[in-house]
């Protein structure tokens, strides 16, 4: 039962969702891990767990949370803690993570309302500190470190301490947390921002975060496929990867080293085979950087003529090499 991933066999994961369960149990493809999100198995007898159980047999897995609400400033659920923890104890996870966002809070009379969402938090002192309070105490109960992944957010909070780089480095230096770092989520950001070149916008991001943390806090990656919706660009995870997206993955290698990559569709989804080949393309990059190599996107580019001709329309970065 495979219970870590190292740099000698560093792999690409995908999410794995109900879906994909019969093709992937017949088809056993040779992916790094597997992420599935936590709260879908915290029964212990249901069909899907008897899946996940036969599925941690052969393949590592992620569990990747979206109800922690780890920014919320009344606290953790303590139910859906305890039901983590046991998840936990029986898949026994490479990793465990969840987002930077909050969920809860007080409605009178009945209590704590969660929003059922991940919302966006201001990134502030007083933030800062209900972070770590909460991230503590999630370690302290697992007995691990976890990681916390960068939000997609549509808008800003007038209070702000801190950028959003150095937010996450003094989150992982006061927790010992890590960043699951989400690189389609910076892209979806940059362009709702209305930046000009989003790829530069992304690019400096990431140069802002290898400048303001340690080596390590980077310690897994996601990729996905974004759509736009009336204007407003939604991280739906609805598509291929694009180049915009690849190239600032390659970005991030330079700056943080292999690490594991996972390729994330959540929604329309396609045959296996698809989510099997992006992952294969995020491997190529993986393994150039794993070896000493600059990342290079170039034959990614072979088959995205049409992505080619619009980053040259928007004025967008070839390449984010200082």
């Amino acid at each position: 039962m495979p219970t870590a991933l190292t740099a000698q066999t560093l792999h690409v994961g995908i999410g794995l969702r109900q879906p994909h369960y019969r093709d992937f149990r017949a088809a056993q493809p040779d992916v790094g891990f597997v992420e599935v999100h936590s709260e879908n198995f915290f029964n212990p007898h249901d069909a899907a767990a008897q899946v996940l159980t036969f599925v941690r047999q052969d393949h590592a897995v992620s569990l990747h949370g979206v109800g922690l609400a780890l920014g919320s400033a009344c606290g953790l659920d303590a139910q859906h803690l305890d039901k983590l923890a046991a998840l936990v104890e029986r898949i026994e996870p490479v990793q465990v993570s969840d987002h930077a966002c909050f969920a809860r809070a007080p409605l009178a009379p009945s209590g704590i309302v969660h929003a059922n969402d991940l919302l966006p938090v201001a990134f502030t002192h007083g933030q800062l500190a209900i972070f770590c309070s909460n991230v503590q105490q999630v370690q302290e109960r697992l007995r691990r470190p976890i990681l916390v992944e960068n939000l997609s957010s549509y808008l800003d909070f007038a209070d702000c301490d801190f950028s959003e780089p150095q937010f996450f480095a003094e989150l992982g230096a006061r927790t010992g947390c890590g960043l699951l770092l989400d690189v389609n989520n910076l892209m979806v950001n940059a362009k709702n921002a209305n930046e000009p070149d989003p790829l530069r916008a992304v690019c400096d991001w990431l140069d802002a975060l290898a400048r303001a943390s340690s080596p390590r806090l980077v310690r897994e990656m996601h990729l996905a496929g974004h759509s736009v919706q009336d204007g407003v660009v939604i991280d739906d995870h609805s598509d291929v990867v694009s180049l915009p997206v690849w190239m600032a993955y390659a970005h991030a290698l330079r700056h943080f080293g292999p690490v594991p990559t996972l390729i994330e569709w959540d929604t329309a989804l396609p045959a296996l085979d698809v989510l099997l080949g992006e992952a294969a393309q995020a491997q190529a990059l993986l393994d150039e950087a794993a070896a000493g190599l600059v990342p290079n996107v170039a034959w990614r580019s072979m088959n995205n003529l049409a992505d080619l001709e619009r980053l040259s329309s928007e004025g967008a970065l070839l390449e984010c090499l200082r």
